[in-house]
């Protein structure tokens, strides 16, 4: 391989070749070339083969919807104006790109990119004996990805990188990959933070605008979360929420501070960690996560423990006061069997009643008025705790018992539907 030396660049000199066998020099390769025609002008499109290899992939944003990576991309075509004698290559300074006529390739979904600069602009140019030119350049862009996060973060995303040709058509160039699949390389040693590279392949297809059909090259590869991660961050403290919350199943319902202080914490520590686990992620979406229905399970089954205390406790309650009318009932009966026999002394004396003492009697209807309304507001009372009584439960202490049992084996059966949903389906 010759390599050109140029002291006189910038003086309309470009030097001359090293190899003594390379007759001609830049100058009259440069002769009657114009780099602003392409090369097979008139006689067809131009065939420019593609390779790229993946240096890094730097950062995946589901926020944002996009990805950037540093790329070599290298293309190859052939300029039968560059032809010279020989089988030798020549390797020419990144500079002399100027000269030449290069193809416009482009990415069109890219964000933001830039070429590498440092020392100088990362660009390759190798001119072969048979005219054909190998153009390479270092790039970084930032690319978008439309993601799919409903199954999120055991979610699988499908992201490409295209290539295009921005102002010659399928007339004027042709792209294509120079060795299939094969032509991209680094995407089988690349290690990511959080995804690993599953599966990458290449097509060929064209790109339809409205000033007509351009040349289009495809490269596919598909990511797949690694939710160890998740596991540890976010599953495993929520799990251990709600089992932290079926501890009060355990403790006695008249400790009511401590299973109310057992239910509120739980609740609002499992709000806070539903909220961090949001923070990475869009704010304003259309779907529902995976991620999101196991904390809204989470979420429901603490709340719902800290509701069966309430219901047990009222039951308690509700229990605790019919055992107290029974017992007030009871004893009413009682005093008034003890005395039946004093009444049946103050029937006979009243039978012996004079006519003053019977006037005086019915002077006091208003005042039996009376007493009936009070019969009437008691009957209603008994009415109402005859209600409460059929809507009471025996033993409240059942309850605690029951939810011991219902609450884990409900959680576990939900949990496999919940795993074998999202990892299979």
């Amino acid at each position: 391989t010759a390599v050109l030396s140029f002291p006189g660049f910038y003086g309309n000199h470009y030097g001359e070749w090293n190899d003594s066998q390379l007759q001609p020099t830049i100058q009259k390769l440069m002769k009657g070339y114009n780099r602003y025609l392409r090369p097979n002008f008139n006689q067809g499109p131009v065939e420019i083969g593609m390779s790229l290899d993946i240096a890094s992939i730097d950062a995946i944003s589901e926020i944002n919807m996009d990805y950037t990576t540093t790329i070599f991309l290298r293309q190859r075509w052939r300029d039968s104006r560059l032809i010279f004698p020989g089988n030798e290559s020549l390797s020419l300074d990144g500079r002399l790109v100027s000269l030449l006529w290069i193809p416009d390739t482009f990415i069109p979904d890219s964000k933001r990119s830039f070429l590498h600069d440092v020392t100088v602009e990362n660009r390759l140019i190798r001119i072969f004996s048979n005219g054909t030119v190998l153009y390479a350049l270092r790039i970084t862009a930032t690319i978008a990805c439309n993601m799919d996060l409903t199954k999120y973060p055991m979610d699988r995303q499908e992201c490409t990188l295209q290539l295009e040709s921005w102002g010659y058509n399928l007339q004027d160039v042709v792209f294509y990959w120079t060795r299939g699949n094969d032509s991209v390389e680094g995407l089988d040693t690349l290690r990511l933070a959080q995804y690993s590279v599953e599966s990458y392949y290449t097509t060929v297809s064209e790109a339809v605008y409205e000033t007509g059909f351009y040349p289009k090259l495809v490269l596919h590869f598909s990511l797949r979360r690694n939710v160890l991660f998740f596991i540890l961050e976010t599953y495993v403290p929520s799990t251990l929420l709600v089992v932290l919350s079926w501890v009060s199943f355990w403790i006695s319902q008249s400790s009511v501070p401590a299973r109310t202080c057992i239910g509120v914490t739980t609740v609002l520590t499992m709000t806070t960690l539903m909220m961090g686990a949001r923070t990475s992620l869009p704010n304003a979406n259309c779907f529902i996560k995976a991620i999101d229905v196991y904390l809204g399970i989470c979420f429901t089954f603490i709340f719902g423990a800290l509701l069966e205390y309430a219901c047990a406790h009222f039951c308690t309650m509700q229990h605790q006061t019919i055992v107290d009318v029974q017992r007030e009932s009871n004893g009413m009966t009682h005093l008034a069997n003890s005395t039946s026999p004093k009444k049946m002394q103050t029937e006979e004396s009243t039978q012996q009643e004079t006519p003053e003492q019977s006037v005086t009697c019915e002077g006091n209807e208003a005042t039996d008025k009376k007493k009936e309304k009070g019969c009437g507001l008691s009957s209603v009372k008994q009415m109402s705790r005859r209600a409460a009584s059929m809507m009471s439960v025996e033993n409240p202490n059942n309850i605690d018992r029951h939810a011991r049992v219902f609450f884990p084996m409900v959680f576990l059966l939900v949990n496999i539907f919940y795993w074998l949903y999202y990892l299979l389906f």
